[in-house]
């Protein structure tokens, strides 16, 4: 009688309670989690622009529309010249403006690799072409990385550094 008393407590104590307190705990865990995926869902964080300080905001916005297929989402009066562009799906934008008390940086003279703006593409050589007879100035040629990427660095009219990309493996849904 004990034998069986102290195998049912014991079978109590190291099976039965754990397994209850493991569910309980997933339970809460699911739970929390369920709360934290709404919460993440109500309080996103996405990267919504980029914003560069340029002397020629409206032929700049000009140049990326007719060429890249931006699209003009907002735009601001003078002296600042505020534009919001955005890639045709509505990814991304950036903001091209003039702010007249700061100094505009020398774009040109800057590393590729220090500042750039970067697009996907399904065609990297195709655009390349297009952008340098529309005024853009090839930094280096098409290249592939170790990870199978294929890359063209440019400089728009106005010394920016954009770059073009595509991917072997995308990185993002669109």
């Amino acid at each position: 009688m004990i034998r069986k008393f102290r195998f049912g407590l014991l079978l109590c104590v190291f099976v039965i309670l754990p397994l209850t307190l493991v569910a309980s705990c997933s339970e809460m865990y699911m739970s929390s989690a369920e709360g934290a995926d709404n919460t993440v869902k109500k309080n996103r964080i996405r990267l919504e622009h980029v914003a560069i300080n340029v002397e020629d905001p409206a032929g700049m916005v000009k140049w990326y529309c007719q060429n890249m297929g931006m699209k003009v989402v907002r735009k601001g009066p003078p002296p600042v010249n505020m534009h919001f562009i955005s890639d045709a799906g509505g990814n991304m934008m950036l903001e091209i403006y003039n702010n007249p008390p700061d100094a505009v940086p020398d774009y040109a003279s800057m590393n590729p690799l220090l500042l750039h703006i970067a697009f996907m593409v399904d065609d990297v050589k195709g655009i390349r072409e297009k952008l340098i007879a529309a005024g853009a100035t090839a930094v280096g040629e098409v290249s592939i990385t170790s990870s199978g990427d294929e890359l063209a660095m440019l400089r728009d009219p106005w010394g920016v550094a954009i770059q073009f990309v595509k991917r072997a493996k995308p990185m993002l849904r669109n």
